[in-house]
């Protein structure tokens, strides 16, 4: 089974894949916001903290499990320790729910591309996007009819996701990345460069990173930064781990860590001046202050930044063209990795044929996702990511920490990593993992819950919420479970703990 185990072309290829799979829909519309309402500038105290004290460190830590372990999220936990196999589906698991709405959000982003070379979406984008496109229903359990258009672009997504897994890590993965990255960084340089010569850019630039010190004390920014950081860096999702298992056994980790953490931070860095650049010129063309323009999420990529791109004659054009490309290509190599992360998974324990996994895993997909090509899309995305993100993701990178922290041993994962790597990294990493991690996801896991008791996310009322917020855990929790209870094809534990890998550990 070792010796069969798909492997990335290069080191560059395996970076550009991680950064891709970093680099998704978050980066661009929700960083920017962040920093805006956490402090400006006084907000990168806080995040860079958070950087060094938990992205980074977490990042070591994946990649380190999946190259030791040589195995997919939950084979590398198997590995460690049997008991907490199921530690490693919760977050496949996961990714499957995350893929059934960001194929959603991709397909509006392709949508609107079209939409862009004419600025179909009139001269009420708030409008047109909640009703005419959306056409929204008043409550999560009214599904209305089908949306034909939604249903295209998500075949679509998935269609692609499919091409690429089914060619596999070298052949697919790796090549498409190689593409979009580049690509992507590219189209957002054209976008920052023009956005920052417009009028009124220094404006919005100026609201977005003049430091309001007072915000550095409140426990709430941290939280903000330390969120940020775990979910834009792919953590605990089954994807970093998965990803390093397909590198040859010389790598040099570390590195790759401290690479991946920091080309994602220049890229948020990138979207945050062109985003506030433009809506700077949008607060200028309205005469209106910065705060009434500024939006985050869904608002500022389907409703602001059209109305923007309407006021601008030609160049709003191909600014549009440009941001919802960017939007597209920021998704899918997200969207990859996530099917990569439940696929390899599947291969690992069953020992089926990867095309035949990928195949299965596509059409299923595709099966959920027609769901939110409905009038309650928006509903169903709102909720569950919002629950994905507070508790499944937050939980498993806690439940990971401590492991890893407490019973796998933090100096195993360090020696593994250092063996193999440039620079080495001293036991301030143990201590970081063992301490400062769990205590702060610990902490924004109490907070978000007494949140959610005071009050109902979102203003849904209990079933809502339930239905599809606190099911979607529940069922992860229960599936992974189950599947941690079935035996492993070809012995795959059983052979690797007389692989020459541990015999190097004792000698």
């Amino acid at each position: 089974m070792e010796s069969k185990r798909d492997q990335w072309g290069s080191k560059v290829g395996f970076i550009l894949a991680a950064v891709g799979s970093a680099v998704g829909l978050g980066n661009i519309w929700r960083f920017p916001y962040l920093v805006y309402e956490n402090g400006g500038g006084a907000f990168l105290v806080p995040y860079f903290f958070a950087i060094f004290t938990a992205g980074i460190p977490l990042l070591i830590l994946e990649y380190g499990m999946g190259h030791k372990f040589r195995g997919s999220t939950p084979l590398a936990m198997a590995r460690a320790n049997k008991k907490w196999e199921w530690l490693g589906w919760w977050p496949s698991i996961s990714a499957f729910f995350i893929l059934g709405y960001y194929s959603m959000i991709l397909s509006w982003a392709m949508k609107y591309f079209t939409l862009s070379f004419s600025k179909g979406w009139g001269n009420d984008p708030n409008t047109f996007f909640y009703d005419d496109f959306l056409r929204l229903t008043d409550s999560p359990f009214n599904f209305g009819g089908l949306i034909w258009p939604i249903l295209i672009g998500i075949v679509l997504v998935w269609g692609i996701s499919w091409f690429i897994c089914y060619r596999g890590v070298k052949g697919g993965i790796e090549k498409l990345n190689k593409v979009l990255l580049p690509t992507l960084i590219a189209i957002m340089v054209i976008i920052v460069v023009r956005g920052v010569t417009l009028e009124g850019a220094t404006l919005g630039l100026n609201k977005l990173f003049t430091p309001d010190w007072s915000k550095v004390m409140e426990p709430k920014v941290w939280i903000a930064a330390y969120g940020q950081v775990f979910y834009s860096l792919s953590l605990a999702m089954g994807i970093m781990m998965t990803y390093s298992s397909y590198l040859p056994k010389k790598t040099d980790i570390n590195n790759s860590a401290f690479m991946t953490g920091f080309a994602n931070c220049g890229f948020e860095f990138l979207c945050a001046i062109g985003v506030f650049a433009i809506l700077g010129f949008m607060a200028t063309s309205q005469g209106v202050p910065v705060e009434e323009v500024v939006s985050s999420g869904i608002g500022l990529a389907f409703i602001v930044f059209p109305k923007v791109f309407t006021v601008m004659g030609s160049w709003g054009t191909i600014l549009g063209c440009l941001f919802f490309a960017c939007l597209v290509f920021a998704g899918l190599t997200s969207c990859v990795s996530l099917v990569e992360a439940v696929a390899s998974a599947i291969i690992d324990k069953t020992g089926w044929d990867r095309k035949k996994v990928v195949t299965g895993i596509c059409i299923t997909g595709l099966l959920v996702s027609g769901t939110f090509a409905s009038g309650a899309g928006l509903y169903l995305l709102d909720i569950m990511d919002n629950f994905i993100n507070c508790y499944g993701i937050v939980v498993v990178g806690l439940l990971e920490a401590i492991v890893i922290g407490w019973i796998i041993k933090p100096e195993v994962i360090r020696n593994h990593t250092n063996k193999t790597s440039y620079f080495r990294i001293g036991k301030w990493w143990d201590f970081t993992v063992k301490f400062i991690t769990p205590a702060i996801l610990a902490y924004m896991l109490i907070s978000n819950f007494v949140t959610e008791i005071k009050t109902p996310y979102g203003g849904y009322n209990l079933p809502e919420i339930f239905a599809y917020g606190w099911s979607v855990i529940g069922l992860g929790i229960i599936g992974s479970l189950l599947i941690s209870k079935k035996p492993w094809k070809n012995k795959a534990i059983e052979s690797f703990d007389e692989s020459e890998e541990l015999k190097e550990e004792v000698v």
